[in-house]
């Protein structure tokens, strides 16, 4: 039997049956499980499109973890209470929580451009209302909706950026569009922090509605525009959750960043546990430049060997749990752990975004949009086991927390690599 592929308007595959060759050839349907992209112009990566996309994802991890570097100062210039101040972070995860899934479903068939360029504009204006409000509920509100816009803009981005590269080259476009995340937490929440203690809180809001703007005005010019999901290909939320592989890479996510995040809220509290000439701006620097360092080596690897990467990155994260409670009381063991933690977390993100696109094929914007929910209540859950956990005990529970959490992760990792995490892609 010979046979050849070729795609036809229905999405579907022609199976060219030959098996009798005085007989005529018979042709049949059948649908096509790979996710349809457009056309790449080439075989190269579209790098000025992916480099808008990982300053768009600076962006929002700045706007989401800034008010937590500056809570003073935006309390006093609210006449609020600190507590209440904190609640800027609080409202902006519950508003990507609530509405980032039916914002995708609503928008999932339509043009990428128009709504990514959309996304930009409404958080855009939402800091911008944001620097200028000077009423706390109002300053609330717009939180909420810039959290809706950045659940928005994180659901479509993996997709968007796979849509217009090369299927070889999907994994290593991901993660360069990743690149954005690192730097956020490591530079953007130091750099808003020091702004807004320097002049005024409201300035750090008025430079991300800057970088808004100049994000927009490059994705307007450089980034190419892409077909949205086909109708017929769109299955209800559920079965999407439901899809071989999506839940499990999501419970892979929820253990492996409630684990960062614990560590990173309150990695104050563990270096007052070990007691040593380290401080938490530094520690955040060291972690970001060594997540660079993670990207990169997840961008050369993703799209030839993508489970043992997220294998090798857990066991690194696993690593460094253990290295942060046994060498606690030593500057150069710290800082290993440090370089340790921030490589294997570096890659998490493209990694895992590329596991639920390829496991959820044209499904992959709502996937992804639970990936970013998951992250979300991880965030949330975050904050409030540490705060627990610190209260009862001290900062040394932390990497313990990080090592059961991180060997949680990797066993389930392990067990599901045919329908989760495939050995290739």
């Amino acid at each position: 039997m010979t046979s050849e592929s070729a795609p036809n308007g229905q999405g579907c595959v022609r199976i060219l049956d030959a098996a009798a060759e005085k007989g005529p050839r018979r042709t049949q349907a059948v649908p096509l499980k790979q996710e349809i992209r457009a056309a790449p112009v080439g075989r190269h990566l579209p790098l000025p499109a992916l480099l808008v996309m990982a300053l768009m994802g600076f962006i929002l991890i700045a706007t989401e973890t800034m008010p937590a570097g500056l809570l003073p100062h935006i309390a006093a210039g609210l006449n609020i209470a600190e507590g209440t101040a904190g609640q800027l972070v609080s409202a902006y995860a519950l508003g990507t929580v609530v509405l980032t899934i039916p914002a995708i479903a609503l928008t999932r068939g339509m043009r990428r451009k128009p709504v990514f360029l959309v996304g930009i504009l409404g958080f855009l204006l939402a800091n911008t209302i944001a620097a200028f409000s000077a009423d706390i509920v109002l300053t609330l509100a717009v939180r909420f909706a810039a959290g809706a816009f950045s659940g928005l803009l994180w659901g479509m981005l993996a997709g968007y950026a796979r849509r217009i590269t090369a299927p070889e080259l999907a994994g290593r476009a991901l993660a360069i569009a990743s690149i954005g995340t690192p730097l956020g937490l490591a530079l953007g929440t130091p750099l808003g922090s020091w702004l807004g203690s320097t002049f005024d809180w409201r300035w750090s809001f008025w430079a991300l509605t800057g970088m808004a703007i100049l994000t927009a005005i490059l994705a307007w010019l450089l980034v190419p525009d892409a077909p949205g999901q086909r109708a017929e290909s769109q299955i209800p939320m559920l079965k999407v959750f439901a899809i071989p592989g999506v839940s499990v890479i999501l419970l892979v996510i929820f253990a492996w960043m409630l684990a960062h995040n614990t560590v990173y809220t309150y990695i104050a509290a563990y270096l007052r546990s070990a007691n040593i000439p380290l401080g938490v701006d530094v520690a955040l620097v060291v972690f970001g430049a060594s997540a660079l360092i993670g990207i990169w080596i997840t961008g050369a690897l993703i799209d030839r060997a993508p489970w043992l990467l997220v294998l090798v990155s857990l066991s690194v994260f696993l690593t460094a749990g253990v290295v942060f409670f046994a060498g606690a009381h030593s500057l150069v063991a710290v800082l290993i752990a440090l370089v340790l933690w921030g490589v294997a977390f570096g890659g998490a993100a493209p990694q895992l975004q590329t596991a639920i696109s390829e496991a959820s094929g044209e499904n992959a914007d709502v996937a992804n949009s639970l990936l970013g929910v998951a992250f979300n209540v991880a965030i949330f859950a975050a904050g409030v086991l540490g705060a627990v956990l610190i209260t009862s005990f001290d900062g040394m529970v932390l990497p313990l927390l990080m090592i059961g959490l991180a060997a949680t992760a990797l066993i389930i990792a392990f067990t599901a690599r045919r329908a989760a995490f495939p050995v290739h892609r």
